[in-house]
Formats: C-alpha cells, structure tokens, sequence
C-alpha cells in the first residue's frame, strides 16, 4: 500500500437519507432565536410533552425542497425572524451535508406568548 488515495470518483458514494437532511433542517431552525416549541395535541386535547419545527425535505436535480413548518414568539419580528431560520437552514445543509438548497418553504403555523396557561381549556 502507498499511501495515496484513489481519486474521488473509484473510492465510492456518499448518500445522505432525506430523514438526516430533515433533522438538519430542523435543528437549525430549533436553535434559531425567536422560534417555539408547542405542546403536543390530538384533536385539541393536549397529550403531553412538545413539539419542534417539522420539516419535509426532498431532492431534486439541481437542489433540495424543503417545507418547514414552525411556531414563533409572539410578538416577534416575523419576517426578521424567518430570514434568519432560512440563513441557518441553507448554512448547515451547505456545511453539514454539502447540499445546496433549491427551494424553501416557511409556514409560520403557530404564534406562541411567553405567558403558558394556568390549567387546561378542556378537563
């Protein structure tokens, strides 16, 4: 053995899973400021525990597609806000897995204040 590597194209592949690029995704947009979790429900009933930013990512030819939903503080800057979540987005998925992204999606879905209610609204 020399030592040497073989060129890039006769070493091999390297596949990133869609599920990896959504965790991507979601994590920069979890650590962004100004964004929240929200409790989780079934059927507006609360169930426990929370919930992050969800993300759906898929490949095209020439980049990623990928639709975030996410919460945010209420009042926030909104569209401040989201640019920054789409800069850290494109920023990890170019730095992380060397994909660029094509297009992105940003559905704020939920607007949350600091003040958390003292019972529940359903008992």
């Amino acid at each position: 053995m020399t030592g040497e590597l073989a060129e890039a194209g006769e070493r091999g592949t390297l596949e990133i899973d869609q599920s990896v690029l959504r965790k991507i995704v979601e994590h920069a947009a979890d650590r962004a400021p100004g964004t929240r979790h929200r409790a989780r429900t079934v059927a507006g009933l609360g169930v426990g525990g929370d919930s992050g930013p969800s993300a759906k990512v898929s490949s095209g030819a020439d980049g990623l597609d990928v639709r975030l939903n996410v919460a945010l503080s209420y009042p926030s800057p909104i569209r401040s806000t989201v640019a920054d979540v789409r800069e850290r987005i494109t920023r990890d998925l170019d730095r992380i897995a060397g994909q660029q992204v094509r297009s992105l999606s940003v559905d704020v879905d939920a607007l949350q204040g600091d003040r958390v209610p003292e019972s529940p609204r359903v008992q």
